[in-house]
């Protein structure tokens, strides 16, 4: 009787750890967007915001990345950005949301126009935006081009 006591008290313990692990998944999530057309940058953020629901109903969480270059930079100019009032929003409800800029585009830009591009204060530069979808890949990252 002890025996098959303790090993109910075995099976519940694991039940309990294996649901608490479940809740402890990390997903990893990048976006990539090249574009200046602000239908798919809309589209980038409402994956961005699918995937944080769905992940979030579920008890678990998703690191996401939006990496912008080429045109898709424009997605994080300050004076520019179709969506910059939707970004600020998102990352306030979501501080680990990251939206890259790259360094090579945007040193390009600021060379034509003369002057150095101000980016929204959500973006963080990356020296390439190719070479950092590459890196994130690595790390294991899934890669979603909307």
């Amino acid at each position: 009787m002890r025996i098959l006591s303790a090993l109910f008290a075995l099976v519940g313990m694991l039940a309990i750890s294996q649901a608490a692990m479940a809740g402890d998944a990390m997903h990893k999530i990048a976006f990539h967007v090249d574009q200046n057309d602000p239908a798919v940058m809309n589209l980038a953020l409402n994956n961005v915001a699918n995937v944080r629901k769905y992940y979030q109903a579920k008890g678990e969480t998703v690191q996401i990345e939006v990496i912008t270059y080429g045109p898709g930079l424009n997605m994080l100019v300050d004076d520019t950005s179709p969506v910059k009032d939707r970004i600020a929003a998102m990352s306030l409800e979501d501080p680990s949301l990251q939206f890259s800029a790259c360094g090579n585009t945007h040193a390009a830009m600021s060379k034509k126009a003369g002057h150095d591009i101000q980016l929204i204060a959500e973006a963080t530069m990356v020296p390439s935006g190719v070479v950092r979808l590459m890196e994130l890949q690595e790390q294991g990252y899934s890669y979603v081009k909307p």
